[in-house]
């Protein structure tokens, strides 16, 4: 039997953390190009060039590439467009928002030594952001095969009916809470199922683990609603020098971190012979803040005043996770003839899930440019990281490993491609660039490969920059809705567009 327990306030402490998942891992794996418009004009081409303050953030050493001092700072709009096919159902969503993409200082110090090969040395602070997390979309269609109590029966069968019920006179919220903190997240979903009316027991006995459901088969029809806002950002303090007149050398130390909110809400209706059940609203809310750190090395050699080649590499991000989550659901049920009934459950609790790490893949990357005199450059970069090795920690709980052990199964080493020129003109730059990201899957469809383009200009006022762009990606993905039950997909092909403007100074 459950243990009762006396709540005063509407939060509770999870016992086991069943929330987390390879959609988790992957999306604190990934980055983006974001940061300066010259650096996204190029793609994020810049491994072997420096001279930017988002080109630090691919190579640290590049902040020696700097003669003077400098500052810049990067507002971006972001525009996102989804479009959605679910079954017969097609749709369309899109957002935008203004946000500070960068923000950085690089101080150089020349060494006055004329006999020192260490010619000058660079401090720098940046702020990048990373990862903008900020995207909603709708999807609709007929599912002819699968109900949202595909999703209870999934953590239903097999627990106790003691264990995800409310005792007789106890009230939802308190039994929700119970039921969290004595057992966890997997017998609370049961509990929702149970208490709306979707799960019948073989039997009303405390030891029943058996259950059925009160939906009939058939078809389904489906509105999904999908709303996230965040971002993941990072901090970074670097130091960077210059031996003789063509190696670079660089190390950043960076902080990371996160803030992402998610909502879901699934409404699904039937008309099917024999379904008690007839409407279904469940909704889920996701609250996350994390925090990491990580280290990046790099070095970049001019083979001539023309021909430069760089090398880095970012260890894996350490990060530190905290969640929470609200839930509730409402349900219309056939009580014969023209009576209807509606349950919701609202329990109005926080679910607080215990403090969990994650530890993101490392990164390797190769670049290569080239230097016409003043006249322009082009630069190609090459970026090696296997999606296998995010990990979930501590490793030692059973359902992390479970976990772990489906990220290794699923996901694989990727590459990207970018390459990106500049063409100067007097005081006019004219830039362009492409990227190519392969996809972090296996199967190459749960999400698939990123194919982008940029084009920017950028005029010299002499000390002052003022450099514009427009960048473009886009990526096909298959989205569940859930990740046990009903784990149909959603098609979604994301279109981002950024327009950038940064301004610039030396000192």
């Amino acid at each position: 039997m459950k243990k009762v327990i006396l709540l005063v306030i509407g939060v509770i402490s999870m016992s086991l953390t069943y929330a987390q998942d390879i959609t988790d891992a992957l999306r604190y794996s990934e980055d983006d190009v974001q940061g300066t418009a010259r650096f996204r004009a190029l793609s994020g081409a810049f491994g072997a060039l420096g001279g930017d303050m988002s080109a630090i953030s691919i190579n640290p050493a590049g902040s020696s590439v700097f003669n003077l001092s400098h500052i810049s700072l990067s507002l971006s709009n972001a525009n996102n467009k989804n479009e959605v096919q679910y079954f017969n159902g097609f749709d369309d969503a899109s957002n935008s928002n203004v946000d500070l993409n960068q923000i950085g200082a690089a101080f150089v110090f020349k060494n006055r030594n004329g006999d020192s090969d260490w010619r000058k040395f660079t401090l720098a602070i940046a702020y990048d952001k990373v990862q903008d997390y900020d995207d909603d979309w709708f999807a609709h269609g007929t599912n002819p095969n699968n109900s949202i109590d595909s999703y209870f029966l999934a953590y239903s069968n097999g627990l106790r009916l003691d264990e995800i019920s409310a005792f007789e006179g106890e009230s939802y919220t308190d039994a929700y809470a119970d039921i969290g903190s004595s057992f966890g997240f997997g017998n609370q979903q049961a509990f929702l199922g149970y208490e709306s009316y979707i799960l019948e027991p073989e039997t009303d006995d405390d030891a029943n683990t058996v259950y059925t459901s009160n939906i009939s088969g058939g078809n389904y029809n489906h509105e999904y609603t999908y709303a996230a806002t965040g971002y993941n950002g990072k901090f970074t303090i670097n130091a960077s020098t210059q031996y003789g007149e063509n190696l670079l050398l660089g190390v950043n130390l960076n902080t990371h971190f996160i803030n992402y909110d998610r909502s879901t809400y699934l409404y699904e209706s039937n008309n099917n012979a024999g379904s008690l059940i007839q409407e279904v609203g469940f909704e889920n809310n996701l609250s996350t803040i994390g925090s990491g750190f990580s280290i990046q090395l790099g070095g970049i050699l001019k083979l001539t005043e023309q021909f430069r080649v760089g090398v880095s590499y970012n260890t894996p991000t350490w990060y530190t996770i905290e969640e929470e989550t609200t839930q509730n659901i409402a349900t219309t049920r056939d009580e014969g003839g023209t009576s209807t009934i509606t349950q919701s459950i609202d329990p109005q609790i926080i679910n607080l899930f215990p403090e969990y790490k994650i530890q993101t893949p490392g990164k390797l990357t190769g670049s290569i440019a080239y230097i016409f005199g003043d006249s322009g450059l082009i630069s190609f970069d090459y970026s090696t990281k296997n999606y296998g090795n995010a990990k979930f920690k501590p490793t030692s709980d059973s359902y992390f490993a479970s976990q772990n052990n489906d990220i290794s199964n699923a996901l694989t080493n990727a590459a990207t491609y970018r390459i990106g020129g500049e063409y100067r003109y007097e005081r006019l730059s004219f830039r362009a660039g492409y990227r190519l990201e392969e996809s972090p899957y296996k199967n190459k469809k749960t999400v698939g490969d990123l194919t982008g383009y940029s084009f920017g200009l950028g005029y010299s006022f002499g000390k002052m920059k003022l450099d514009l762009t427009f960048d473009r990606a886009e990526r096909e993905s298959a989205n569940k809705f859930y990740s046990v039950g009903l784990t149909d997909t959603a098609t979604i092909d994301n279109k981002n567009s950024n327009v950038t403007m940064s301004v610039s100074f030396n000192l």
